[in-house]
């Protein structure tokens, strides 16, 4: 081996594999939290391995889901509150899987950045293994990337992959009919999506993000950085029970483009605005973007985070079952005749 005088390095070059070998080791620990049935290797080799047999699947259908967290990353960066990014990755992959019947099973992610700054990174992945125990997923592997010149300093981003399985035949939606009530699941906020919006309406507004927020007890970052929710243990806890036909999780697209995702093509949902209250930051967003209330319904959550299709003769044992698993449930319309999306009522 011969040595060049100037000995230029990797670190030279903005990479410092030390710092991300120091990364593994830190978040190991949370990453081990998340451990399930079927793990079989996890964190530092080539690739993870999962037993589907060993988690308990006779004849699974895989079923994979990926997404990231949009611009609210923007206020994570800003305000240096990046400890529950993570979830909101994890909590966008996984809510969308159970849609479809499926269980979480494991989860990747991909976090890059121009710079690695340890604390930094350790506290966004110890925030992703969160999400990930919460749901009920293994954080089995993932990449991090140092990639100077490509981003700003301080700027990151991320991505997630999640997998899961259910057996062969019951993959939803399945059995939607005329007459089937709709649940209603509270949302935690704005959740991940719309957050362009957020911020142009925050820009209009005037205030910073370490003001005190209008509509909670916290500043504005702090609020506006509140979590999805996920609803994984409290869906599939119903899905098992009998008589949920359909899942949607509403995301870019409000209730207005999520609901027909998942209703025949002949049925459409029949919503009664009046069943719920909009939640205060959506009050606060409106009236400073003189918001109408079609556009309301089709950027944000509104206030519902997850809306399940069920059995009318099952409405209301589902509802008191998700109730007993930590949702807050409203009945929020039928399934009704002739595709899309009817309001009556209203929010604003």
């Amino acid at each position: 081996m011969t040595t060049g005088k100037n000995g230029l390095t990797y670190a030279d070059a903005g990479v410092d594999i030390d710092a991300g070998n120091a990364l593994v080791d830190r978040i190991k620990p949370a990453a081990k939290k998340t451990n399930r049935p079927g793990v079989m290797a996890g964190l530092g080799g080539f690739g993870a391995l999962f037993d589907l047999k060993g988690a308990g699947y006779v004849d699974p259908i895989l079923v994979a889901a990926t997404d990231g967290v949009g611009t609210k990353l923007r206020i994570a960066i800003d305000t240096g509150n990046v400890d529950t990014i993570g979830i909101d990755l994890v909590a966008m992959c996984v809510n969308d899987l159970v849609c479809q019947g499926a269980e979480p099973l494991f989860f990747l992610d991909y976090f890059a950045t121009g710079k690695l700054e340890l604390d930094q990174a350790a506290r966004i992945i110890e925030g992703i293994a969160k999400g990930c125990e919460l749901s009920g997923a293994a954080l089995i592997g993932g990449e991090t990337a140092e990639m100077p010149g490509m981003y700003h300093d301080g700027d990151f981003d991320l991505a997630g992959f999640a997998v899961g399985a259910m057996e062969r035949g019951s993959d939803l939606p399945a059995g939607v009919v005329e007459g089937d009530v709709l649940l209603g699941l509270a949302s935690d906020g704005v959740h991940s999506n719309g957050y362009s919006l957020v911020r142009k309406v925050v820009e209009l507004s005037g205030l910073a993000w370490d003001d005190d927020c209008p509509f909670a007890d916290s500043n504005l970052g702090e609020a506006l950085l509140t979590p999805t929710r996920l609803y994984v243990k409290s869906t599939l806890a119903a899905v098992r029970a009998g008589g949920v036909h359909a899942l949607a999780h509403i995301t870019g697209g409000g209730l207005t483009e999520n609901l027909p995702r998942v209703l025949p093509d002949d049925l459409g949902a029949d919503i009664n605005l009046d069943a719920w209250t909009l939640p205060p930051v959506f009050n606060w967003l409106t009236g400073v973007a003189g918001m109408q209330e079609a556009e309301l319904l089709k950027t944000f959550n509104s206030g519902l985070g997850m809306v399940i299709s069920v059995a009318a003769d099952q409405a209301d044992a589902i509802k008191s079952l998700l109730e007993a698993e930590g949702e807050t449930v409203f009945t929020i319309g039928t399934v009704g005749k002739g595709a899309g999306v009817r309001y009556s009522g209203t929010l604003l």
